[in-house]
């Protein structure tokens, strides 16, 4: 059960911890899945988006840039916009938590492009069928039947 005046959007886990900044520093890396090497603090910014808002927020906003402290985050419709423009100041705690105090200064929502899911090929085309023309449903059975047993 959620704690009096949590917000049901957030994930259950955006508890603050009260660990060092190094340790929540290498949690944050792990927690993140981010290849080893140099990160940039926006692929920081990016990586925690997801984790920070929680599965059922991510589905309908995603973080698709970094500039200057920046998260810039595509939301996919009006409603969904407004709602997260309401829960900026529990957002920025949650990503500051996550990513770090100083990466993330400010979000800015904007409202996504409609993105079309790809189209799947229907039946190979044919010409009509010829017995679709026969308007009694039996006869035109009868001929298909028939049809087929001659070839």
């Amino acid at each position: 059960m959620r704690e009096a005046g949590a917000n049901p959007c957030l994930p259950r886990s955006a508890k603050m911890t009260s660990s060092t900044p190094m340790e929540r520093a290498g949690n944050v890396m792990r927690g993140l899945n981010l290849k080893g090497g140099d990160v940039s603090p926006g692929e920081v910014a990016r990586a925690a988006w997801p984790q920070a808002v929680g599965k059922r927020i991510a589905a309908h906003a995603r973080a698709v840039g970094f500039v200057d402290g920046c998260l810039v985050v595509e939301v996919e419709d009006p409603v969904w916009l407004q709602h997260l423009r309401t829960l900026t100041g529990q957002l920025m705690g949650r990503l500051r938590q996550i990513a770090g105090r100083d990466t993330i200064v400010r979000i800015e929502f904007r409202p996504g492009v409609p993105r079309r899911e790809p189209q799947r090929s229907g039946q190979v085309r044919t010409k009509p069928d010829e017995a679709d023309n026969i308007q009694d449903a039996i006869l035109r059975r009868l001929y298909k039947a028939s049809r087929a047993r001659s070839a």
